[in-house]
């Protein structure tokens, strides 16, 4: 656990270096020169990931693009955590339930949701009122009228691939098998075209399903300069953010109860709704393959058919801007920039454990801190990577391994010292 937690914070750290250099990376800078752009960034100070505000100068920023230009997303993290020791005061269950309780009773002040938090059990009675004031003030939630109130403004990027918007949708169950279950539909739309650069039915909602969806969709259409998501576990993990940082994308994530934040994919699964999925003969779909391949024609139907939106069909503005798209480096390159990655230190016995099974790893790396980077549905592929090299692992199989001869030094015979014959 505490492996995963440095992992997750060295990975928001990463990320956040990334969104600062990442005009830079991509040429979008709108200053003359990279050097104006570094001083303009550092005139004010910067809010990391954990909340703290550091002022940093441009001799820092520019490092950063030269060490993200030779290590990439790895060069970026810190060798420790920045907050190590520090702990997150209000969590996401109490955040959710303020944002809840302030839109049913606006006139509540910040005391009494505390109170409240700490009556049902959202928060210990050790957390000082203090934070939920600190919050209350921070995010502008005073206002009696409108708590929830949000500055909005319609936005478009000027170019496909700059900004892609992915969410999850709940469909109706189907019956497989005998068994009937709920399918979720994971979708990518591109900010600029409304194109649908991916999509996939699945019967979970989880992190490697939206992990597939989006590694298709970068083969095929490129890589995105941002990827902006919402707060839930398939799309705030540090997977996620490794990932993204390896091929040179920003991930970026609504406020916390903003889906209207990201209406172009709000909107798109109105329509897939209205004129995809009230049409279906639900009890005609008998597997989730079927499923899938409608889903597929309703996503070509709906690239090539007219967008009131933006006067043309999204495939038309799709191949209008299309040649400002990032191409992947090679189908090696990519599968290996989408694989998972844990940290585990190496037992005595030169075994590691992963989800709770057991894995066997070369003896030379008994005692020390590994990265093994694999996918989640392959674990066979499963590999240690040291100073560039990958270093199989495999499962433990006990029973072959007490037959198996060890590769020891030479026992000492204390029978034969001393001029014993």
């Amino acid at each position: 656990m505490e492996n995963s937690k440095d992992l997750s914070d060295a990975a928001a750290i990463a990320q956040f270096r990334l969104a600062v250099i990442a005009p830079v990376i991509h040429d979008l800078y709108p200053d003359v020169s990279k050097s104006a752009y570094y001083r303009r960034i550092t005139e004010k100070p910067l809010t990391l990931p954990d909340g703290s505000i550091f002022q940093y100068s441009p001799k820092t920023i520019s490092k950063w693009v030269s060490l993200y230009q030779n290590g990439g997303i790895d060069a970026l993290m810190p060798q420790e955590r920045s907050d190590k020791g520090s702990t997150r005061v209000l969590p996401d269950t109490a955040i959710e339930e303020i944002y809840r309780v302030k839109e049913a009773f606006p006139r509540l002040n910040a005391t009494q949701i505390y109170n409240h938090l700490v009556k049902e059990g959202f928060i210990p009675a050790t957390v000082n009122v203090c934070a939920v004031q600190r919050f209350v003030k921070k995010h502008d939630l005073k206002s009696a009228r409108n708590p929830g109130m949000r500055d909005r403004k319609a936005f478009e990027e000027d170019a496909f691939g700059k900004m892609w918007q992915a969410d999850t949708v709940y469909l109706p169950y189907i019956t497989e098998n005998g068994q009937r279950r709920r399918v979720y539909c994971i979708m990518i739309i591109d900010d600029h075209s409304r194109f649908l650069v991916g999509g996939g039915l699945f019967y979970n909602d989880n992190a490697y399903n939206f992990q597939k969806v989006l590694k298709q969709a970068v083969a095929a259409h490129g890589i995105p300069v941002k990827l902006y998501v919402d707060n839930g576990c398939s799309y705030s993990n540090e997977q996620l953010s490794l990932i993204c940082g390896s091929i040179g994308t920003v991930l970026l994530h609504t406020r916390v109860r903003d889906g209207a934040s990201k209406a172009k994919i709000e909107r798109q699964f109105r329509t897939l709704k209205e004129t995809w999925l009230y049409t279906l003969d639900m009890d005609s779909i008998h597997s989730l393959d079927q499923f899938n391949g409608m889903l597929k024609d309703y996503m070509r139907t709906y690239n090539t058919s007219f967008h009131s939106g933006i006067g043309c069909t999204p495939m038309e503005r799709y191949h209008a801007s299309l040649s400002k798209a990032s191409l992947p480096k090679s189908t090696a390159w990519l599968d290996e920039c989408f694989l998972n990655r844990v940290t585990r230190k190496v037992n005595k016995d030169s075994t590691v454990s992963i989800d709770k099974v057991s894995y066997d790893v070369p003896m030379q790396f008994i005692s020390t801190k590994v990265e093994i980077r694999f996918l989640p549905d392959d674990i066979s592929s499963a590999f240690i990577l040291y100073e560039g090299e990958h270093y199989p692992i495999r499962p433990t199989d006990k029973n072959e391994n007490c037959r198996t001869k060890r590769d020891n030094p030479p026992s000492i015979d204390y029978s034969r010292m001393g001029g014993a014959s």
